[in-house]
């Protein structure tokens, strides 16, 4: 079995540290993680597909610092079954990286240092979410709304920022704040 990465190299037994068993190359640093053994891995560890993807951890808010390896954006076919692998993108603070998924077979190759990224992420345990369009929708809003706070206190400072929030959530948790929000608007258009 061939790297899909380094394609004239061969890929040796192995296993990610705290994961399942895979193919590793000894050349890029990169893991083939067959779907049983995947599998297998999450039904030991009594993981489970969850109907509704949760977000543990924003990406793009964790304190992560990663250079993806050169060959993250070099397309690649699957080491079992030569299909084409399609990537799913994971971005952090200052950079993003793809872990790849064959979509016949359901294996996984990460490249070199992305499991351990992964780990820290907590998507390690179901690396299926980075490719479902529920979850990168909720990451794409909770990205914004991040962004949206940030921009507040930039714009506020600290200090009234911090009191917008506290205000914005004892509005939402009061069963008249549209009231209060539509006071709020009223008093700055005039």
């Amino acid at each position: 079995m061939q790297c899909p990465k380094e394609t004239q190299v061969e890929l040796k037994d192995g296993a990610l540290f705290a994961g399942p068993k895979a193919k590793c190359c000894p050349d890029c640093g990169g893991a083939w993680i067959p779907p049983e053994h995947y599998l297998d891995w999450q039904d030991r560890n009594r993981i489970g597909f969850e109907e509704d993807p949760t977000v543990e951890v924003l990406p793009s808010a964790a304190p992560i610092t990663f250079d993806p390896p050169p060959l993250d954006n070099r397309a690649a076919l699957c080491p079992d079954c030569k299909h084409y692998l399609v990537r799913g993108r994971v971005n952090l603070r200052n950079t993003s990286f793809f872990v790849e998924r064959c979509p016949n077979c359901k294996g996984y190759w990460c490249d070199g240092g992305e499991w351990s990224i992964l780990e820290k992420l907590r998507l390690h345990t179901h690396l299926e979410h980075i490719f479902s369009d529920l979850w990168q929708a909720k990451v794409k809003a909770l990205e914004a709304s991040e962004r949206e706070r940030q921009a507040t206190v930039d714009k506020l400072g600290p200090e009234i920022a911090a009191k917008i929030f506290e205000l914005a959530e004892l509005l939402e948790n009061h069963p008249n704040g549209d009231f209060g929000v539509a006071y709020l608007m009223r008093r700055f258009e005039e």
